[in-house]
Protein backbone atom coordinates (compact mmCIF):
# COMPACT_ATOMS: atom_id res chain seq x y z
CA UNK A 1 0.00 0.00 0.00
CA UNK A 2 1.46 3.69 -0.71
CA UNK A 3 1.96 6.00 1.95
CA UNK A 4 0.53 9.48 1.91
CA UNK A 5 3.54 11.82 1.49
CA UNK A 6 5.58 9.70 -0.75
CA UNK A 7 3.88 10.18 -3.85
CA UNK A 8 5.73 13.05 -4.87
CA UNK A 9 9.42 10.85 -5.19
CA UNK A 10 7.50 8.54 -7.33
CA UNK A 11 10.04 7.58 -10.15
CA UNK A 12 12.78 8.53 -7.79
CA UNK A 13 15.82 6.73 -5.92
CA UNK A 14 15.87 6.49 -2.28
CA UNK A 15 19.40 4.69 -0.80
CA UNK A 16 18.95 3.16 2.54
CA UNK A 17 22.34 1.86 4.48
CA UNK A 18 21.93 -0.34 7.39
CA UNK A 19 24.75 -1.32 10.34
CA UNK A 20 25.64 -4.98 9.97
CA UNK A 21 24.11 -5.02 13.92
CA UNK A 22 20.65 -4.94 12.54
CA UNK A 23 21.12 -7.67 10.59
CA UNK A 24 21.41 -9.75 14.01
CA UNK A 25 17.85 -9.30 14.45
CA UNK A 26 15.81 -10.06 11.11
CA UNK A 27 12.72 -9.97 12.51
CA UNK A 28 13.03 -6.78 13.92
CA UNK A 29 14.82 -5.62 10.52
CA UNK A 30 12.05 -6.91 8.69
CA UNK A 31 9.46 -5.00 10.43
CA UNK A 32 11.23 -1.48 10.45
CA UNK A 33 13.71 -1.24 6.78
CA UNK A 34 11.78 -4.10 5.45
CA UNK A 35 8.35 -2.49 5.74
CA UNK A 36 9.61 0.56 4.95
CA UNK A 37 11.63 -0.51 1.64
CA UNK A 38 8.28 -2.26 0.98
CA UNK A 39 6.08 0.91 1.53
CA UNK A 40 8.64 3.07 -0.77
CA UNK A 41 8.33 0.52 -3.65
CA UNK A 42 4.35 0.58 -3.42
CA UNK A 43 4.66 4.02 -4.02
CA UNK A 44 6.77 3.51 -6.96
CA UNK A 45 10.21 4.82 -5.45
CA UNK A 46 13.44 3.02 -6.78
CA UNK A 47 15.09 1.35 -3.84
CA UNK A 48 18.67 0.48 -3.52
CA UNK A 49 20.15 -0.88 0.42
CA UNK A 50 23.55 -0.83 1.09
CA UNK A 51 24.66 -2.89 4.61
CA UNK A 52 27.90 -2.95 6.31
CA UNK A 53 29.11 -5.93 8.91
CA UNK A 54 30.95 -4.59 11.53
CA UNK A 55 30.11 -6.60 14.30
CA UNK A 56 29.82 -9.80 12.45
CA UNK A 57 33.08 -8.83 10.93
CA UNK A 58 34.98 -8.60 14.50
CA UNK A 59 32.86 -11.51 16.13
CA UNK A 60 34.61 -13.39 13.07
CA UNK A 61 38.26 -11.73 13.40
CA UNK A 62 38.07 -12.83 17.61
CA UNK A 63 37.09 -16.22 16.80
CA UNK A 64 40.32 -16.88 14.47
CA UNK A 65 42.29 -14.98 16.55
CA UNK A 66 43.14 -11.69 15.12
CA UNK A 67 42.52 -8.06 16.47
CA UNK A 68 40.56 -5.81 15.05
CA UNK A 69 42.25 -2.48 14.76
CA UNK A 70 40.39 0.72 14.30
CA UNK A 71 41.68 3.90 13.17
CA UNK A 72 39.69 7.52 14.07
CA UNK A 73 36.31 5.26 13.62
CA UNK A 74 37.70 3.04 10.46
CA UNK A 75 38.72 -0.68 10.33
CA UNK A 76 42.21 -0.44 9.28
CA UNK A 77 42.47 -3.83 6.76
CA UNK A 78 45.51 -5.89 6.08
CA UNK A 79 45.04 -8.76 4.17
CA UNK A 80 43.40 -11.43 6.57
CA UNK A 81 40.91 -8.72 7.96
CA UNK A 82 39.96 -8.50 3.79
CA UNK A 83 39.37 -12.25 3.77
CA UNK A 84 37.42 -12.06 7.01
CA UNK A 85 35.43 -9.02 5.46
CA UNK A 86 34.29 -11.15 2.04
CA UNK A 87 33.05 -13.77 4.15
CA UNK A 88 31.22 -11.95 6.83
CA UNK A 89 29.38 -8.70 4.18
CA UNK A 90 29.20 -11.48 1.02
CA UNK A 91 27.88 -14.04 3.35
CA UNK A 92 26.56 -14.00 6.59
CA UNK A 93 25.20 -10.32 6.66
CA UNK A 94 23.92 -10.76 3.10
CA UNK A 95 22.12 -13.81 3.89
CA UNK A 96 20.47 -12.52 6.90
CA UNK A 97 19.64 -9.76 4.91
CA UNK A 98 17.75 -11.25 2.22
CA UNK A 99 15.79 -13.23 4.87
CA UNK A 100 14.42 -10.31 6.69
CA UNK A 101 13.46 -8.83 3.41
CA UNK A 102 12.36 -11.86 2.15
CA UNK A 103 9.87 -11.84 5.34
CA UNK A 104 8.70 -8.52 4.64
CA UNK A 105 7.85 -9.43 0.93
CA UNK A 106 10.34 -7.57 -0.49
CA UNK A 107 12.17 -8.99 -3.52
CA UNK A 108 16.11 -8.40 -2.76
CA UNK A 109 18.95 -9.13 -4.52
CA UNK A 110 21.68 -9.46 -2.64
CA UNK A 111 25.16 -9.23 -3.49
CA UNK A 112 27.87 -6.65 -2.84
CA UNK A 113 29.45 -3.70 -4.97
CA UNK A 114 31.88 -6.10 -6.97
CA UNK A 115 29.54 -8.09 -9.12
CA UNK A 116 29.36 -7.12 -12.23
CA UNK A 117 31.02 -3.80 -11.74
CA UNK A 118 28.25 -1.92 -10.07
CA UNK A 119 30.73 -0.08 -7.73
CA UNK A 120 34.59 0.66 -9.29
CA UNK A 121 36.94 1.26 -6.24
CA UNK A 122 40.33 2.36 -6.19
CA UNK A 123 42.60 1.83 -2.93
CA UNK A 124 42.39 5.16 -0.70
CA UNK A 125 45.92 7.00 0.02
CA UNK A 126 46.85 7.69 3.16
CA UNK A 127 45.01 11.21 4.38
CA UNK A 128 44.54 13.18 7.35
CA UNK A 129 41.45 11.68 9.11
CA UNK A 130 38.88 13.99 11.70
CA UNK A 131 40.20 12.32 15.06
CA UNK A 132 43.44 10.73 14.05
CA UNK A 133 45.76 13.96 14.54
CA UNK A 134 47.41 15.94 12.21
CA UNK A 135 49.68 12.89 10.60
CA UNK A 136 47.76 11.00 6.93
CA UNK A 137 46.71 7.91 7.95
CA UNK A 138 47.11 4.69 6.07
CA UNK A 139 43.72 2.43 6.21
CA UNK A 140 45.26 -0.36 4.50
CA UNK A 141 43.18 -2.45 1.75
CA UNK A 142 40.18 0.11 2.08
CA UNK A 143 38.94 1.64 -1.22
CA UNK A 144 37.78 5.12 -2.31
CA UNK A 145 34.58 4.95 -4.79
CA UNK A 146 35.29 5.83 -8.36
CA UNK A 147 32.45 4.73 -9.96
CA UNK A 148 28.88 3.39 -9.84
CA UNK A 149 26.89 1.82 -12.71
CA UNK A 150 23.60 3.80 -12.70
CA UNK A 151 22.52 1.76 -15.76
CA UNK A 152 22.67 -1.05 -14.02
CA UNK A 153 20.94 0.11 -10.76
CA UNK A 154 18.58 1.06 -13.28
CA UNK A 155 18.27 -2.20 -14.63
CA UNK A 156 17.58 -4.07 -11.61
CA UNK A 157 15.20 -1.79 -10.74
CA UNK A 158 12.80 -2.47 -13.41
CA UNK A 159 13.23 -6.34 -13.19
CA UNK A 160 11.18 -5.53 -10.22
CA UNK A 161 14.04 -6.23 -7.56
CA UNK A 162 15.90 -3.86 -4.92
CA UNK A 163 19.61 -4.18 -5.14
CA UNK A 164 21.25 -4.90 -1.69
CA UNK A 165 25.08 -4.54 -1.54
CA UNK A 166 27.77 -5.48 1.07
CA UNK A 167 30.37 -2.24 1.34
CA UNK A 168 33.18 -4.10 -1.07
CA UNK A 169 33.98 -3.07 -4.26
CA UNK A 170 37.08 -3.43 -6.35
CA UNK A 171 39.20 -2.32 -9.59
CA UNK A 172 39.82 -3.76 -12.87
CA UNK A 173 42.60 -5.95 -12.05
CA UNK A 174 40.05 -7.76 -9.88
CA UNK A 175 41.15 -6.39 -6.37
CA UNK A 176 38.48 -6.42 -3.78
CA UNK A 177 38.62 -3.54 -1.09
CA UNK A 178 36.68 -2.75 2.06
CA UNK A 179 34.70 0.69 2.45
CA UNK A 180 33.16 1.83 4.88
CA UNK A 181 29.58 1.28 4.14
CA UNK A 182 27.98 5.06 4.82
CA UNK A 183 31.03 6.18 2.10
CA UNK A 184 29.16 3.33 -0.03
CA UNK A 185 26.09 4.88 0.36
CA UNK A 186 26.82 8.40 0.05
CA UNK A 187 29.23 7.82 -3.18
CA UNK A 188 25.90 5.75 -4.80
CA UNK A 189 23.19 7.82 -3.59
CA UNK A 190 25.57 10.92 -5.33
CA UNK A 191 25.65 9.26 -8.59
CA UNK A 192 21.70 7.81 -8.37
CA UNK A 193 20.88 11.77 -7.92
CA UNK A 194 18.77 10.21 -5.11
CA UNK A 195 16.07 12.61 -3.31
CA UNK A 196 17.04 10.78 0.06
CA UNK A 197 19.35 8.79 1.85
CA UNK A 198 19.42 7.20 4.91
CA UNK A 199 21.60 6.11 7.17
CA UNK A 200 19.99 3.65 9.19
CA UNK A 201 21.58 2.15 12.70
CA UNK A 202 20.71 1.58 16.49
CA UNK A 203 21.30 5.05 16.89
CA UNK A 204 18.20 7.70 16.77
CA UNK A 205 19.81 10.68 15.05
CA UNK A 206 22.68 12.86 16.10
CA UNK A 207 22.97 13.57 19.86
CA UNK A 208 24.02 16.37 21.77
CA UNK A 209 25.08 13.84 24.55
CA UNK A 210 25.64 10.27 23.43
CA UNK A 211 24.57 8.97 26.27
CA UNK A 212 21.30 10.68 26.24
CA UNK A 213 18.60 9.40 22.84
CA UNK A 214 16.53 12.94 24.42
CA UNK A 215 19.02 14.98 23.03
CA UNK A 216 18.76 13.82 19.60
CA UNK A 217 19.37 17.16 17.02
CA UNK A 218 15.81 17.29 14.39
CA UNK A 219 17.99 19.15 12.02
CA UNK A 220 21.96 20.10 11.29
CA UNK A 221 23.62 22.36 8.89
CA UNK A 222 27.25 21.76 7.35
CA UNK A 223 27.94 24.79 9.72
CA UNK A 224 26.28 23.44 12.83
CA UNK A 225 27.47 19.99 11.82
CA UNK A 226 31.53 21.08 11.61
CA UNK A 227 31.25 23.28 14.96
CA UNK A 228 29.77 20.25 16.77
CA UNK A 229 32.86 17.87 15.21
CA UNK A 230 35.67 20.34 16.59
CA UNK A 231 33.94 21.12 19.86
CA UNK A 232 33.46 17.39 20.20
CA UNK A 233 29.69 16.88 20.73
CA UNK A 234 30.32 14.51 17.71
CA UNK A 235 32.73 11.85 18.02
CA UNK A 236 34.03 8.43 17.31
CA UNK A 237 32.01 6.80 14.49
CA UNK A 238 29.83 9.36 14.37
CA UNK A 239 32.31 11.94 12.87
CA UNK A 240 32.59 9.93 9.04
CA UNK A 241 28.87 9.57 9.13
CA UNK A 242 28.56 13.01 9.40
CA UNK A 243 31.86 14.17 7.26
CA UNK A 244 30.35 11.62 4.35
CA UNK A 245 26.82 13.19 4.58
CA UNK A 246 27.85 16.60 4.52
CA UNK A 247 30.27 16.36 1.84
CA UNK A 248 27.37 14.13 -0.22
CA UNK A 249 24.94 17.81 0.45
CA UNK A 250 27.55 19.43 -2.00
CA UNK A 251 27.01 16.92 -4.32
CA UNK A 252 23.11 16.55 -5.08
CA UNK A 253 21.61 14.44 -2.65
CA UNK A 254 18.59 16.39 -1.67
CA UNK A 255 17.97 15.25 2.03
CA UNK A 256 20.63 13.06 4.47
CA UNK A 257 18.63 11.17 7.15
CA UNK A 258 20.39 9.51 10.41
CA UNK A 259 18.21 7.38 11.89
CA UNK A 260 17.28 4.48 14.61
CA UNK A 261 14.58 1.53 14.66
CA UNK A 262 12.53 3.28 17.42
CA UNK A 263 9.89 2.53 17.09
CA UNK A 264 9.99 0.15 14.09
CA UNK A 265 7.91 2.49 11.77
CA UNK A 266 10.76 5.54 12.40
CA UNK A 267 12.01 5.38 8.95
CA UNK A 268 9.02 5.35 7.39
CA UNK A 269 7.90 8.87 9.10
CA UNK A 270 11.37 10.27 8.78
CA UNK A 271 11.02 10.21 5.42
CA UNK A 272 7.32 11.58 5.14
CA UNK A 273 8.55 14.93 7.63
CA UNK A 274 12.50 15.08 7.85
CA UNK A 275 13.64 15.22 11.68
CA UNK A 276 10.74 13.94 13.38
CA UNK A 277 12.26 10.77 14.34
CA UNK A 278 16.42 11.37 13.20
CA UNK A 279 18.32 13.96 12.19
CA UNK A 280 18.13 15.07 8.88
CA UNK A 281 20.79 17.07 7.34
CA UNK A 282 19.92 20.49 5.58
CA UNK A 283 22.13 22.15 3.00
CA UNK A 284 20.96 25.79 4.48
Amino acid sequence: MAVSGLADFRGRWFVVKIGGELAQDRPRLAASVGAAVRAFRDAGIRVAVIHGGGPQATELQKKLGLQPRMVAGRRYTDEATLEVMKMSLAGQVSVDVAAAFRLAGVPALCTTGMSAGLIQARRRPPKVMSGAGPEPVDLGLVGDVVGVDTDMFGRIADAGLVPVLGSLAGDDQGQAFNINADTVATRVAAKLGAAKLFLVSNVPGVLANKDDASTRLPTLTPIQAREKIANGVIQGGMIPKVEESLEMLEEGIEAIHIVGLSPPDALLHEAERPGSHGTAFLRG
